[in-house]
């Protein structure tokens, strides 16, 4: 007997619950912690905060062609996040000039990620959501 696979509502809504705990998340370290986001933080920033929308709208209105605006966001910030977290384990420096989000370790007391690892966690989600719509 097959797997039952989760409907594109499910999914959307899968993705919806990662957005929001990422953009949770990233306003709690820069308003409850007072941590200065980077230059790279804000790219990521920007790339998922809209995806909140994207995803929330999508599932209320069950339209998994949403995939065609959310996977473009989730691979850009894929791609910014493998970056930030690349800079973060091989150098002091950070960001497309220079800047100070390196020395900034902070890590989640259970699991041990940084911060743009927890970044590149969430757009790795996003993105394979994106891509398992896309494939229906």
């Amino acid at each position: 007997m097959a797997t039952p696979r989760p409907t594109d509502r499910a999914l959307l809504l899968g993705g919806l619950v990662v957005a929001s705990v990422a953009t949770a998340g990233s306003l709690w370290f820069s308003l409850g912690l007072g941590l200065v986001p980077c230059e790279l933080c804000w790219y990521q920033r920007i790339l998922m905060y809209p995806l909140v929308v994207v995803l929330g709208v999508a599932a209320f209105e069950d339209r998994a062609g949403a995939w065609l605006t959310a996977l473009p966001l989730s691979v850009g910030g894929l791609a910014v996040a493998t970056y930030h977290s690349y800079l973060q384990a091989t150098s002091t420096a950070c960001g497309f000039g220079a800047g100070g989000c390196a020395v900034v370790q902070w890590r989640a007391p259970l699991v041990g990620l940084s911060i743009p690892n927890l970044s590149l966690v969430a757009f790795l989600l996003l993105t394979a959501v994106g891509v398992v719509l896309a494939r229906r």
